[in-house]
C-alpha cells in the first residue's frame, strides 16, 4: 500500500481526490489533511505520520510564491514532516518535464496582472516556455472546462496546464485531452502524481490522462 498525504489549505476541489484514488486502484491511498491558512503544521504533520503517509504534497494555494520561495517552503515542509514533500505548483513543472513538454499553454484562474506574471515566471524558472495564457473565473462543468482549455491552447504548445486548484477535473481528463490532441495537466491530477513520484511509484491509469499512461521522457 502506498499512502499519500495531501496537505490542503483550500477545501475547494477536494472532491476530486476520492475519485482519483478510486481510479488508481486498491493499493494507493490518498489522505486529505486540512490546514487552515496561516496555521502551523505541527498537528497536521503528526496526523500524516499516524496515517502512514509515504510522501506529502501541499495543495490548494496555487502559484502564490515565486519559484525559489516555493522550493524553500517545500524543503521546510519535508523537514517538519520527516518525509519527501512537494507542492502542486512544483508538481506542474515536474509533470510537464516528465512528459517532455517544454512549451506549455496555461488556463489560469482569473487574477491580477501581478499574479499572472508570477505564474509565468514560476514556470519559466522551471524551464517551461509559456506559449499562451487564458484566465477565467473558477467553476464550470465539462463544457466550461473544454472551453477554457481550448481558449488557452496554442499550436506550438506541447501540453495545456489547467492550474486552478479549485476545479474538479478528474472525470473529464480524457475528454479534455481528446479536444486539444495533447496532454492536459490539472491541479488535482498532478498533485497525486507528484505524491506517487516522491513515493517512487508509477501507476498506469488511462482515465487520468497522458501523465498516467505515457513513458516518462527520462526513460524514453
Amino acid at each position: 500500500m502506498t499512502a499519500l498525504g495531501l496537505l490542503c489549505t483550500d477545501h475547494r476541489g477536494e472532491d476530486d481526490y476520492p475519485r482519483i484514488e478510486q481510479l488508481l486502484g486498491s493499493d494507493v491511498r490518498v489522505d486529505l489533511v486540512r490546514l487552515d491558512p496561516g496555521a502551523g503544521i505541527t498537528g497536521a504533520a503528526e496526523e500524516l505520520r499516524l496515517a502512514g503517509a509515504d510522501a506529502v504534497v501541499r495543495t490548494g494555494e496555487g502559484f502564490t510564491h515565486d519559484a525559489e520561495d516555493e522550493v524553500n517552503r517545500v524543503e521546510e515542509l519535508a523537514r517538519q514532516t520527516g518525509m519527501p514533500a512537494s507542492s502542486t505548483a512544483l508538481a506542474f513543472v515536474n509533470a510537464a518535464r516528465d512528459l517532455g513538454a517544454t512549451r506549455v499553454a496555461v488556463a489560469a484562474p482569473a487574477g491580477t496582472h501581478e499574479e499572472t506574471a508570477r505564474l509565468r515566471g514560476f514556470l519559466r524558472a522551471g524551464g517551461l516556455e509559456v506559449t499562451g495564457t487564458h484566465t477565467a473565473a473558477t467553476g464550470g462543468d465539462e463544457d466550461a472546462l473544454l472551453a477554457r482549455v481550448a481558449a488557452a491552447d496554442t499550436p506550438d504548445a506541447e501540453a495545456v496546464l489547467l492550474t486552478d486548484p479549485a476545479l474538479e477535473t478528474a472525470a473529464h481528463l480524457p475528454a479534455l485531452e481528446k479536444a486539444v490532441g495533447k496532454p492536459v495537466l490539472t491541479a488535482s491530477q498532478v498533485t497525486v502524481w507528484e505524491g506517487l513520484r516522491l513515493a517512487e511509484r508509477r501507476v498506469h491509469a488511462p482515465d487520468l490522462g497522458a501523465l498516467f499512461t505515457r513513458t516518462p521522457a527520462s526513460e524514453g
